[in-house]
């Protein structure tokens, strides 16, 4: 491969239809504010680069992005490009991926307004991501460590998985499908209306109004904080292990829960069963066990 060092582009279509390619410690900058510098290029590797133009890449295969720096004036970074790997680098840029497949993010900075558009299998790990509209109707996605800040996030999108993950949001989720959080923490209003087959293991949720409308909900062992008029219209099957201020019109399903202050049950349609079971999850484990065998163990 070719290695191209400390070199400065800032020309129309720089390095257009390369291939092979490794730029280190290079910029894409300058008076001549071209864009699309490493448009239609293939295997391409870049580390330590400085990108402050707009486009840089658009149809690539197989590149390679690592130690850099792409700014809030690198608009539209990566899209319709296949085959990405993006280490610990920033992506400031304004819809910076979008049309993409097969993309690994690790250790990034990433803060883009409607970042992530139209993506197709994306992994992404210790990253901190701030955007709106983020990973809208994306598809095969698994996060892990992944913090994220902003409005309106995965939506529209399908067959996911987030573990150990934190975000604060609001409007997230909706219109999802196939979709688990495990081991989280959601703060946000409006959670994950219209979803269908949304699974939460062992995660903490906050914010008014969450999870009406949906279809093949479940809840495991889920802590409920600051949350009112739950489930309304939804078909669900929850295990919370924390009070809930208020469950309104869940359609079908059963929610266990320990203490609730408001049950709303004022439409015909309205057949949820909410159970309050006031033993804690280990008092259940230990009951379980005295039944299964009352010689060896004890209340």
């Amino acid at each position: 491969m070719k290695t191209i060092e400390n070199q400065k582009f800032d020309e129309e279509r720089a390095l257009y239809d390369s291939s092979e390619l490794i730029l280190k410690n290079c910029s894409f900058d300058g008076i001549a504010d071209g864009e699309s510098a490493l448009k239609e290029c293939r295997k391409i590797e870049v580390d330590n680069c400085f990108f402050n133009l707009r486009y840089p890449f658009w149809h690539n295969r197989g590149l390679k992005i690592s130690n850099s720096n792409m700014t809030e004036f690198c608009r539209a970074a990566l899209w319709y490009s296949e085959d990405i790997e993006i280490k610990n680098t920033k992506m400031h840029g304004i819809k910076a991926l979008r049309e993409c497949s097969d993309v690994v993010i690790e250790n990034c900075d990433i803060n883009s307004p409607e970042f992530g558009w139209s993506v197709n299998k994306i992994q992404m790990k210790n990253t901190t991501a701030e955007s709106e509209y983020f990973m809208m109707r994306s598809s095969n996605l698994k996060f892990e460590n992944v913090q994220f800040k902003g409005k309106y996030s995965f939506q529209y999108i399908k067959n996911a998985e987030f573990d150990n993950c934190l975000f604060d949001t609001k409007d997230a989720f909706w219109h999802c499908k196939n979709v688990t959080v495990r081991n989280s923490t959601v703060n946000g209003e409006y959670l994950a209306w219209y979803s269908d087959s949304l699974t939460l293991i062992n995660c903490k949720i906050s914010g008014t109004q969450p999870f009406c409308y949906c279809k093949n909900l479940k809840l495991v062992d889920c802590e409920m904080l600051n949350t009112d008029l739950c489930f309304e219209r939804s078909e669900v099957q929850a295990n919370i292990t924390s009070y809930v201020e208020s469950i309104k019109n869940p359609l079908s399903g059963v929610i266990r829960v320990p203490e609730v202050g408001k049950i709303i049950m004022d439409i015909p349609e309205a057949k949820g069963k909410i159970l309050i079971d006031t033993l804690k999850p280990s008092e259940v484990k230990r009951v379980y066990d005295y039944l299964k065998n009352p010689v060896l163990t004890s209340l």
